[in-house]
């Protein structure tokens, strides 16, 4: 399901609702906010309780929970480049020669997926924590993110016909 899926009240009873939405980013440990578009989806789904995965299709990305403020992700970018710096030796590297050996570390380090609570039809996150995807190639992708809601549909009441 993608943009133009059907109305989520007529999914009842059909399981998980499935939709993708693109992401640019720049590379290099670039870090995004994609907080608003899951959240959006999620309502769409009319789940009252249930989860919400989030991935991230490639093997040089990951998908985690912030504070999104500059500082932290600073921080986090130069953790990363401690942990698997660009500029280190990959066997990766010597066998394709595409020189982002570190960014498929550095992703499966962080992991490609995220599963997050719903209730009352919203993500539970804390007051200050944002859903963030971090590209880490080595240099600007067009990246799908995919979201899958599981849980409880909200309840319609039944109109009674009376006024």
């Amino acid at each position: 399901m993608g943009a133009g899926s059907p109305d989520p009240a007529s999914r009842v009873g059909e399981g998980p609702m499935t939709q993708t939405f693109a992401v640019s980013t720049k590379g290099h440990s670039d870090i995004v906010d994609i907080t608003s578009q899951v959240g959006k989806i999620v309502r769409q789904a009319g789940v009252t309780s249930g989860i919400a995965t989030v991935f991230v299709a490639g093997s040089t990305a990951g998908i985690t929970t912030v504070e999104y403020e500059p500082g932290l992700v600073s921080d986090l970018k130069e953790a990363f480049e401690r942990i698997a710096p660009r500029d280190a030796a990959y066997a990766h590297d010597s066998r394709w020669g595409d020189g982002n050996g570190y960014a498929h570390v550095r992703s499966s380090l962080l992991g490609c997926s995220l599963t997050v609570p719903v209730m009352d039809g919203e993500l539970t996150l804390g007051t200050w924590q944002q859903i963030v995807l971090v590209d880490f190639d080595n240099r600007p992708r067009q990246r799908q993110i995919v979201i899958q809601v599981l849980g409880e549909p909200a309840v319609k009441e039944a109109s009674s016909g009376r006024r």
